[in-house]
């Protein structure tokens, strides 16, 4: 189908008055005025006249990778603008009507990194915009997997991942996240696949085939997400659930069983979940990421699936994002820390709620170890080592890394320490209710933590020190520096061992993932190829369904020169495409000439399977050349 099917839509006022009504139901919360500021990687002018609702219809065309749609936009106006200027990257735009009239397709002078901006006169007496388009087959959002990459190998399958400046390759957006709209959705599958939204979604197709959806409360544009396979749901309780392909689902329904305390605990903490459900979509195997927190459809990797909930920390993670990032938002990507180090501190409160205070110690310990290692292969002195980035010019993926997330946590946890839980609590909660559904800066931040946390506390601001945290690079000395008893007995079992203590004579019958990990981190490179047969006999690492500890043994294996585990390594290799355990594996491979030429066998088997962000990366780690 290569027409874009349009809908006269009737009652239009009426669609977006629902959303009104929804929030005359929430508890009631102290807004402050929606201000726009100017984001370097967006051609957008919200300032002047902003997105408020989207309604979208498309048609998914597995053959072509094509998603032909027509979107459609009502309008708030600010100042008495006369141009709407949107997001593009790489669409077809084949039709555009404002208002009521056929207007010309406007569009500036690509950017390799930020795409086109797409012009179109406005009229505030008639303040809705409908565009015609359909996306590019290498759109970066959307990716296609054929059959093979699926688990049940039978249907391909479609989903998207718009973060960070991605959504304007299969939607014209404003593309920055301190603007918020609501949506609502018509979409039909070419072969008549479920669909799947961040909104609410439907059991069944209409008549017609078309699965309809709505998100009532407004999000930023990275949060929009769509997903078309072979699926199916199971309910974990009344709010939470679980999408799956069928070879997956009661696994994962297992797995994730947990979910329902999860969101409890969270709301005993910060307030109440304001997204109506919360559900999660288990992806394919050739996923390359852990999890995205589109709102009320967490997008999750199927290699936390380890049998015994012993991985579920990726769901609390993403689950704390429902306040910290998509409840409120960091309003331009340098400040990209308030989404993630809030969620990774919010995440280990959860956590710890549910599993126990020593165990959220030893994944803090883990992660703060892991800043550490990034600080020092980065430079303690390199600018992207600060809280609050500078990316202007560049892609704002880079600012992905190890600061926004652990930097970012460990600054909160030294509030904490410094403010006492009750206190700091009291200040989260009452900033994620107060900024509910908004977009904020650092400054902004800064300017509510300095009025109602330190609140004059001369004494309390210097202990906290947090300028030096969110404007210095490194890390401060006032870091909170972990002590974990169970990794201190860890400590003591791998002592034991490298002076050698069999392994089945080593105490690790209570040990949990946190444990395990530590331990093979802390094993020394230079045993016999017997001593890891016999580590491997007592504990099964070649066989564990846990695929961070497997990760771990496998890296390990290679380090050491182990080579009974290369079988285990290529099923491996060949079976999972998460990008986190691929690209140590191989670039391990890739370090000797032995290594690399068994690596390039492998892979040249197991590439067909995996997701292109992980081809891309592989593929420069080896050299490869298709």
């Amino acid at each position: 189908m290569n027409k874009t099917i349009m809908r006269i839509r009737k009652n239009h006022l009426l669609l977006f008055a629902i959303p009104v009504l929804v929030w005359a139901c929430q508890p009631e919360k102290k807004s402050e005025p929606v201000s726009y500021m100017n984001d370097p990687h967006s051609f957008s002018n919200p300032e002047q006249v902003s997105v408020r609702h989207l309604d979208w219809e498309a048609f998914i065309d597995f053959d072509s990778k094509v998603i032909s749609a027509t979107a459609t936009f009502d309008l708030t106006f600010h100042s008495k603008a006369d141009t709407l200027i949107l997001d593009t990257r790489g669409l077809n735009i084949s039709g555009v009507v404002s208002g009521e009239e056929q207007v010309p397709v406007l569009l500036g002078s690509s950017h390799p990194i930020f795409g086109q901006s797409l012009s179109i006169p406005v009229n505030p007496d008639h303040p809705t915009v409908s565009i015609r388009y359909e996306t590019s087959p290498d759109a970066g959002a959307l990716q296609w997997l054929t059959a093979a990459q699926t688990a049940g190998k039978s249907h391909p399958f479609l989903f998207t991942q718009s973060q960070a400046i991605l959504a304007r390759t299969w939607i014209p957006l404003q593309d920055a996240p301190q603007v918020r709209f609501t949506y609502s959705a018509r979409v039909k599958t070419s072969n008549g696949l479920r669909v799947l939204m961040s909104a609410s979604n439907p059991d069944q197709p209409d008549s017609s085939g078309f699965w309809s959806f709505r998100m009532n409360q407004p999000i930023p544009s990275y949060l929009m997400a769509l997903a078309a396979g072979n699926l199916e749901f199971r309910p974990i309780d009344h709010r939470s659930g679980v999408y799956a392909e069928p070879e997956v689902i009661e696994s994962a329904s297992r797995e994730f069983s947990d979910t329902g305390k999860m969101i409890t605990a969270a709301e005993s903490l910060y307030g109440p979940y304001l997204w109506d459900r919360y559900d999660i979509l288990v992806l394919p195997p050739s996923f390359p990421f852990g999890g995205m927190e589109n709102p009320r459809l967490t997008f999750a990797t199927p290699t936390i699936l380890a049998g015994d909930k012993s991985l579920v920390a990726l769901v609390a993670h993403e689950l704390a994002h429902s306040w910290s990032g998509n409840l409120v938002t960091n309003a331009v990507w340098d400040d990209f820390w308030l989404n993630e180090g809030f969620t990774v501190y919010f995440e280990g409160r959860i956590m710890e709620a549910v599993y126990g205070r020593d165990f959220a110690v030893m994944e803090q310990t883990l992660s703060f170890n892991g800043l550490k290692e990034t600080i020092s292969e980065l430079g303690p002195d390199h600018p992207d080592t600060r809280l609050k980035l500078d990316l202007a010019g560049r892609d704002p993926d880079e600012g992905v890394s190890d600061i926004a997330y652990e930097k970012g946590a460990n600054f909160l946890r030294v509030c904490e320490r410094e403010a006492g839980r009750e206190r700091w609590d009291a200040f989260l909660k009452d900033y994620f209710t107060t900024h509910a559904f908004t977009s904020v800066t650092t400054e902004q931040f800064l300017d509510f933590f300095n009025r109602k946390l330190i609140a004059g506390d001369t004494a309390l601001a210097g202990r906290i020190d947090a300028e030096t945290w969110i404007y210095k690079p490194g890390i401060p000395q006032n870091a909170v520096v972990y002590q974990s008893e169970k990794l201190m007995e860890v400590d003591k079992q791998v002592a034991g061992w490298a002076s050698g203590t069999p392994s089945n004579k080593l105490n690790t019958a209570s040990w949990t993932t946190p444990e395990w990990l530590y331990f093979l981190r802390q094993l020394p490179h230079d045993q016999r190829n017997s001593r890891m047969a016999e580590l491997d006999k007592a504990f099964g690492f070649s066989r564990s369904g846990n695929s961070e500890i497997l990760a771990e043994w496998l890296g390990h294996s290679i380090d050491v020169g182990y080579e009974p585990a290369k079988p285990v390594l290529e099923a491996f290799l060949m079976k999972v495409g998460r990008r986190k355990f691929l690209k140590p594996l191989y670039e391990k491979l890739a370090s000797t000439p032995e290594g690399l030429e068994w690596a390039l066998k492998v892979y040249s088997k197991a590439r067909p399977g995996y997701h292109f962000v992980s081809v891309n990366t592989i593929d420069g780690i080896l050299k490869f050349t298709p």
